[in-house]
């Protein structure tokens, strides 16, 4: 028997993705948005409200970085969601972030944080909230890369926020090969 929760966001694994951008001053500032995905083969896209400083950055810039939280760094991925860049300018450097200007755009890339998307704006729409971005490219510190210069979920420990118990998870391990598992079913 199924339990009904209603119409609730409640969705597994969600990312927990660290949003950075320069603000007019040119500021580096970040914050962690757990509702968003990828929207096609080159595009994410995001839920965040208006009010927040990053929303803002991202309008007068045109540009953002999105990395993946990890294990371990659960403390400052937080931390850049639970204070706001509008009552706190430097919070990065309070988190003990530290970043490096994208190649690609008009944003910061935090160093600590092993896997980015660099992405350029599409769209955003006030009323909903949802961002769309292009991503310009994908960066990744080698020190998460297996012998064959792939990202190895097990050395990079991405996270997973759970809405239903407001917690984050660490990802665990492999289960089957995609695209390839299924076909013995043919």
């Amino acid at each position: 028997m199924r339990k009904n929760f209603g119409a609730k966001p409640l969705l597994y694994p969600q990312p927990v993705l660290i949003v950075a951008t320069y603000g007019k001053d040119g500021i580096p500032n970040a914050m962690n948005a757990a509702w968003g995905g990828i929207n096609d083969t080159t595009q994410i896209f995001m839920c965040l409200s208006a009010g927040h400083k990053t929303v803002e950055n991202i309008l007068a810039r045109g540009a953002f970085t999105v990395s993946m939280g990890d294990a371990d760094h659960v403390v400052e991925c937080d931390y850049v969601g639970v204070v706001s860049g509008n009552k706190v300018p430097d919070k990065l450097e309070k988190a003990g972030f530290h970043t490096t200007k994208s190649e690609f755009v008009d944003a910061p890339l935090i160093d600590e944080l092993p896997m980015a998307l660099e992405c350029t704006l599409i769209s955003y729409d006030k009323e909903s909230g949802r961002l769309v971005g292009e991503i310009v490219n994908v960066c990744a510190d080698e020190k998460i890369l297996d012998a064959n210069g792939k990202i190895d979920p097990s050395t990079f420990n991405p996270i997973t926020f759970d809405p239903v118990n407001n917690a984050y998870l660490k990802l665990g391990g492999k289960v089957g090969n995609a695209f390839k598992d299924g076909l013995s079913l043919k």
